[in-house]
């Protein structure tokens, strides 16, 4: 059986792959539509599975409300490079993710990668490996967060494409939730109160503030003294209620918030990329390397 043009252009649009790819697939089958889409289906997967272990720094965060605003979630999806994550095809991905774990109640990663993508009839994971196939990255879906309400206001926030917030708020309204979120994004906030600061962390901020006390050659009360005002200024610049309003420095988040009657029980904050060590290229050993053969 001879293989058309047209048949060529079916195959395309149904697998979203390239004109050359599409047309020896289907030599291979001898023009057979179904079996060629299954045998690019197990490539794509082969391909995918090759491609695991590269490194994935780059991406999108999207976020997606529910119908009823009940329920907000924020999610990340990265590939190897920003050319990738600018494309249509990635975009469109992440949206599709987004909408899939605001639909759905998924535990975790591995969870949401199983369930069935909205409106669609595939899994997270095989249109993950599809995509692969195509674009020729590795491409992960990270992580995600929902907050789901009951009475409370959920704000968001995009910062471009790189930096997502959500805050949950209890009284005041959609625009101070909103001026809070873009706050967030802007100051990257620990936490949002004291309390909520890891022990851990003031003890080493508190050895380091020590030791530096320690070398002004002051008294052992001063040193004191000294660390503990470094301590109680560190605390403020970590926690959400204690940093200064992006927006007006002259009060805090905290006052900001109690002058509208307002308080934050909950943020969320991604940024691209953020903690995952990426591969530092040296161009010049490269371009030497292929020079040697």
């Amino acid at each position: 059986m001879s293989v058309t043009a047209a048949m060529v252009k079916e195959l395309r649009e149904r697998t979203g792959s390239g004109m050359m790819e599409c047309k020896k697939a289907l030599v291979e089958t001898g023009g057979n539509l179904d079996v060629a889409i299954e045998n690019m289906r197990k490539s794509g997967m082969a391909k995918a599975d090759k491609k695991a272990g590269r490194i994935a720094a780059e991406g999108l965060i999207a976020i997606a409300i529910s119908g009823d605003a009940s329920v907000t979630s924020i999610v990340e999806i990265n590939s190897e490079t920003d050319f990738v994550s600018k494309g249509d095809d990635f975009i469109d991905f992440t949206s599709a993710v987004a909408n899939t774990v605001v639909n759905n109640d998924s535990a975790d990663v591995d969870a949401l990668n199983a369930t069935q993508v909205t409106d669609e009839s595939v899994t997270v994971d095989e249109k993950r490996r599809t995509l692969i196939a195509k674009v020729g990255e590795n491409i992960n879906v990270r992580r995600f967060q929902t907050i789901k309400t009951s009475g409370s206001i959920v704000g968001s926030y995009m910062h471009g494409i790189r930096i997502g917030v959500l805050v949950e708020m209890e009284g005041g309204d959609m625009t101070l939730a909103k001026d809070i979120a873009m706050h967030i994004a802007a100051m990257k906030p620990m936490c949002v109160s004291e309390d909520e600061v890891p022990a851990e962390e003031i003890e080493k901020e508190k050895e380091i503030f020590k030791s530096q006390a320690a070398e002004s050659g002051k008294p052992a009360e001063i040193v004191e003294k000294m660390v503990v005002g470094k301590i109680k200024k560190f605390l403020k610049g970590v926690t959400l209620l204690g940093q200064p309003f992006v927006k007006d420095g002259d009060v805090t988040v905290e006052q900001l918030l109690k002058s509208n009657n307002a308080k934050v029980l909950s943020f969320v904050r991604f940024e691209v990329g953020e903690g995952i060590e990426k591969k530092e290229d040296d161009f010049a050993a490269e371009v030497m390397a292929q020079v040697r053969g």
